[in-house]
């Protein structure tokens, strides 16, 4: 990924220790006292600060609970779509060994981001229709995002990505890029599929090609996904017709991730993961 120019910040050649950008700017971020937090804090996002409402669209996603059986599926679709490095994982699965309840966490993409809150040069932002972006030739690795973010839905690429992607062509062809070394990674809603879904004409949540990975490789319905502003919409009616949760909701982030709790099942039910 080519990192852009800044006629503010000098080149390699000009800095007598051949710093590039990123880490000239990361020199920078580091130098931020506490008396600098008031600002860093100060909301980044476009219009209101959570990203003005200029879409149509406000997308979303329901996780059925009482469906997901910890398969993993999710996870290897979203490596294999987003070339996403083994050493990571943009949809984690948590375990309650207790109750057999599987948790899965993608990014939540709120509407009162704390990611986006704190970051000092705007490299994640929201999409007028919501989802939480990452500017990777923007983003200097200060990692304030990944510290905010309340559900640790955010990775730090540690190494440059290299080899071949072990998801790769079982699980998908990767559809984007991959990161360079020294940035946050997260779960982006695949927006790409979205993009091209509806340049194509076809409907998010409803049409497989335009519906992120994750969603179209769950064995068991567990994922829906659409468009919160449509009351006939596929997540509209979920969460309609449902209880549901969202995490960490007292912290006001309003997450347009929502969960539907586990009901009771019936002994001895099976469910088919093949």
């Amino acid at each position: 990924m080519s990192e852009n120019t800044d006629a503010n910040v000098g080149t390699a050649e000009k800095q007598p220790l051949g710093i590039d950008r990123r880490n000239f700017l990361k020199l920078g971020v580091a130098g931020l006292t506490i008396a600098a937090t008031p600002a860093v804090l100060k909301k980044t996002g476009g219009g209101n600060g959570h990203g003005a409402a200029t879409s149509k669209h406000r997308w979303g996603m329901v996780i059925d609970q009482d469906k997901c059986v910890g398969c993993g599926h999710c996870t290897m679709a979203c490596r294999a779509a987003n070339d996403v490095s083994p050493d990571i994982s943009w949809n984690r699965i948590i375990e309650d060994k207790e109750t057999g309840t599987y948790l899965p966490i993608p990014c939540m993409h709120c509407e009162d981001a704390p990611c986006v809150n704190v970051c000092p040069v705007k490299a994640t932002y929201h999409r007028p229709d919501g989802i939480v972006m990452m500017d990777y030739d923007r983003c200097i690795g200060c990692r304030y995002c990944e510290m905010a973010c309340p559900t640790g839905s955010r990775s730090f690429n540690w190494e440059a990505f290299t080899e071949a992607n072990p998801a790769v062509p079982q699980w998908g062809q990767p559809e984007v890029p991959r990161r360079p070394r020294g940035v946050v990674e997260k779960c982006s809603f695949c927006y790409q599929r979205i993009d091209r879904g509806l340049e194509l004409g076809l409907t998010p949540g409803v049409d497989l090609a335009a519906t992120p990975a994750c969603v179209v490789a769950c064995p068991t319905g567990a994922r829906i996904f659409g468009d919160l502003n449509d009351p006939d919409s596929a997540v509209s009616r979920a969460l309609a017709e449902n209880p549901s949760y969202r995490l960490r909701e007292d912290l006001g982030t309003e997450p347009r991730v929502h969960y539907l709790p586990r009901r009771k099942r019936q002994e001895n039910e099976e469910v088919n993961c093949s």
